[in-house]
């Protein structure tokens, strides 16, 4: 395969991925809705769930293509990136404002996952015990997550979580609930899947191909281009809430994103088969996974809000990344 097929495969991978992805989570929207579900219920569970759905299917693809260095990567790189590079772009754009549910739930669950994902691959490997308790420990934080988005979440997040979940939703003209909408939903829910498979395919088979024609391992290509083509629905969606001036639940949604990356995403891969990590993963990229979440409390306490400079400090240190990366 050439390099020019190659590039081809990667970009038609990641546009099936955004389509797919963003179809799921339309579908699984409108489901939740319209079963009764809360919007708070749907942005901090389906929504930040969903948008990750496209790094888990190409971890599981790569993991069973006998790749893991890319299925690991791929998680790794995509959590470094949502806090450093997304984050950080969205403040930059406008400040960030940060809610007590982010500060005193999310990010300890986040900062935990990390060091357990760590301490965990330090013997070269998650095997399917490791992955059963990733797996357990994501299901109990998803209801929790439910628990305290039906009782304690503020009427600004209540508010943002309602558009959230109405721009979401599968409109449907004449708009009424019942069998027809469901049918067309299930519908839309099908050709997510679909579009996610076969996205998921390209992709692999793609960044495989690219890092051997211009002499790469995979681990690099799936910190970088892979997991930044699949953080694209969380950067498209930053993106577009900061230029609308929506970002009460911006930054609850990315860290609830990275839980479900390294819980959900590592756990179901290696429940299915354990996954061997490399040494240079746990001894550099883990780290810097732990670091920026670390880095990221005291932005998140500092006022109550992401200002531009913080933003502009989150860049710097995801720039300085990947200069050492390429490096290396």
């Amino acid at each position: 395969m050439d390099a020019l097929t190659a590039t081809g495969l990667v970009l038609l991978g990641l546009l099936l991925l955004a389509g797919g992805g963003e179809a799921l989570v339309r579908a699984a929207t409108t489901i939740a809705d319209l079963a009764g579900v809360s919007p708070a219920v749907i942005g901090l569970t389906v929504v930040a769930i969903g948008t990750s759905l496209p790094e888990l299917v190409v971890s599981l693809m790569a993991a069973a293509r006998g790749e893991p260095d890319l299925a690991v990567a791929n998680v790794v790189g995509s959590n470094i990136f949502t806090v450093a590079a997304i984050l950080g772009l969205t403040a930059l754009i406008i400040p960030l404002p940060v809610h007590g549910t982010a500060v005193r739930l999310e990010w300890p669950v986040m900062f935990g996952a990390s060091l357990l994902c760590l301490t965990l691959a330090r013997d070269g490997a998650i095997d399917r015990v490791e992955g059963g308790l990733f797996v357990i420990t994501f299901a109990m934080f998803i209801a929790y997550t439910v628990h305290v988005a039906r009782r304690d979440v503020s009427a600004a997040e209540a508010r943002q979580f309602a558009e959230q979940a109405e721009a979401h939703d599968i409109d449907v003209r004449p708009a009424r609930k019942g069998t027809p909408q469901l049918l067309i939903t299930l519908g839309v829910l099908a050709l997510g899947l679909a579009s996610l498979v076969a996205g998921g395919k390209f992709l692999v088979d793609g960044a495989i191909a690219l890092a051997r024609i211009a002499d790469m391992t995979e681990r690099v290509i799936g910190l970088t281009i892979v997991a930044g083509g699949t953080s694209a629905p969380e950067l498209a969606t930053s993106l577009v809430a900061a230029f609308r001036k929506r970002t009460d639940v911006a930054v609850a949604n990315i860290i609830g994103s990275n839980i479900f990356n390294i819980l959900g995403i590592l756990g179901v891969t290696a429940l299915i088969a354990p996954i061997p990590v490399a040494p240079a993963i746990v001894r550099g990229d883990m780290w810097w996974m732990i670091g920026t979440t670390v880095l990221l409390l005291p932005l998140l306490r500092s006022g109550a809000r992401l200002s531009r400079a913080e933003g502009g400090v989150l860049l710097g240190v995801y720039a300085t990344y990947i200069v050492l990366l390429w490096r290396s």
